[in-house]
């Protein structure tokens, strides 16, 4: 593994091309998602990052846990925080809504003005 999240496989034999092995590079995204699941029984709900093609269990009834939604934003995004309406707040320069843990607008790129002033 490289720095910055890089991965390199190399292509070749070595004695091609003067023994020079040309390496292929590919960015490691996540691909886990935030996801709502509720337990059918009790209507207990947990927020996890779920992977895909596994089944996840309610830890007291052992039953296994629906889908109820997949959380905002998807990544690749700069929060963690979903869009609810108390996770958000306006920026001062564009007047579009943006996730509170941000510091720099997501529409217009500028810097938003500190929490609470």
């Amino acid at each position: 593994m490289r720095p910055g999240g890089l991965r390199t496989r190399g292509r070749g034999s070595p004695g091609a091309a003067g023994g020079a092995r040309a390496l292929r590079y590919s960015l490691r995204v996540p691909i886990r998602t935030r996801y709502r699941l509720r337990a059918p029984s009790t209507g207990r709900e947990t927020v996890i990052e779920a992977e895909p093609d596994r089944i996840y269990v309610d830890r007291d009834t052992g039953e296994p846990l629906e889908v109820t939604g997949k959380l905002l934003p998807l990544p690749p995004s700069p929060s963690n925080l979903p869009w609810a309406v108390e996770n958000l707040r306006v920026c001062t320069w564009c007047g579009q809504l943006a996730q509170k843990d941000l510091n720099d607008c997501p529409h217009c790129g500028r810097r938003m003005a500190p929490l609470g002033a």
